[in-house]
């Protein structure tokens, strides 16, 4: 797969070829009967199908997302063939993008009622997938948040920033730089947030959007994540689950020296993880360095 550009990168779908690979490994030929229309010769007709031998058993991971969350095409690039994502919404705002919007959608009622929307085709695990909702209010609020969708009948919780948390520590991370669409209060947010949890905030920018976040061009962030950098820093995180960065991970690792950490990647990894699958991430640091073994 092509990851030498960066700025404007658009995918070629190769990124898909080893999912192809594994696929085929497990078809085989059949011969199925197509039986003639009326009015057609009565002779049978034979056609080739290449078919799974059996349906590929599949897990289930739910996930809560922000009313306003545009990128569910995003979370499945993650996802295994054998996961199915149940994907559920917030009720609606329409308040901007501001400490008191992440606020209400870290509201455990609501969260609860999201959780519950899910539980019917039984998820392994259920996925907070908002950046700011899981960190706005500490890490006491990210735990109140967590409880609330196992108190709701979840097997097993993950928040995005309970996630982002988990891989710091799985790359012995304890100094990084921050990237976020968010104005300033709330990036002030995810600094305490970090702080919390005795990781090293040495830079951070700010793109001061209130709404429309998921329109951020990949140039946009590649332009951030250079403008934060530091040589201190031993990786950058890119906050918020409404900005796109699947493609550009990858390159910006190799170009940085050190791991680039994103909001949905460290989402999907945290609650793939959790269930004993592997994400689909290439060439991406955090997925990579801590493979298992799927069970």
């Amino acid at each position: 797969m092509r990851t030498d550009r960066l700025a404007g990168y658009q995918p070629d779908e190769t990124d898909q070829e080893e999912r192809v690979i594994q696929r085929r490994a497990a078809w085989t030929a059949e011969p199925v009967t197509i039986i003639p229309a009326a009015g057609e010769p009565t002779r049978d007709r034979f056609v080739e199908f290449v078919t799974p031998v059996e349906p590929p058993g599949q897990s289930g991971v739910g996930i809560v997302a922000p009313f306003d969350f545009a990128l569910d095409r995003e979370l499945w690039r993650w996802t295994p063939d054998n996961v199915s994502l149940y994907v559920t919404r917030l009720p609606y705002t329409t308040a901007p993008v501001t400490v008191e919007m992440a606020s209400s959608l870290a509201d455990d009622e609501n969260v609860a009622r999201a959780t519950q929307d899910l539980l019917v085709p039984e998820p392994l695990v259920v996925a907070f997938a908002c950046t700011s909702g899981s960190f706005i209010n500490g890490r006491e609020g990210q735990a109140r948040l967590q409880n609330s969708i196992t108190g709701a009948g979840a097997p097993a919780a993950v928040t995005t920033s309970g996630a982002m948390v988990d891989a710091l520590k799985a790359l012995d991370v304890s100094k990084v730089a921050i990237v976020t669409p968010y104005v300033d209060s709330v990036t002030e947010r995810l600094l305490h947030y970090l702080s919390e949890h005795g990781v090293e905030s040495v830079s951070s920018v700010g793109l001061g959007l209130l709404n429309h976040i998921w329109r951020v061009s990949y140039s946009e962030v590649v332009q951030a994540v250079r403008d934060v950098d530091r040589p201190e820093a031993e990786a950058v995180f890119i906050s918020c689950t409404n900005v796109l960065t699947y493609d550009i991970i990858a390159p910006l690792e190799r170009m940085l020296g050190k791991p680039v950490l994103t909001a949905n990647q460290v989402t999907m990894w945290g609650a793939l993880n959790t269930i004993g699958r592997q994400a689909i991430g290439y060439e991406q640091r955090l997925i990579e360095d801590t493979a298992q073994t799927d069970v």
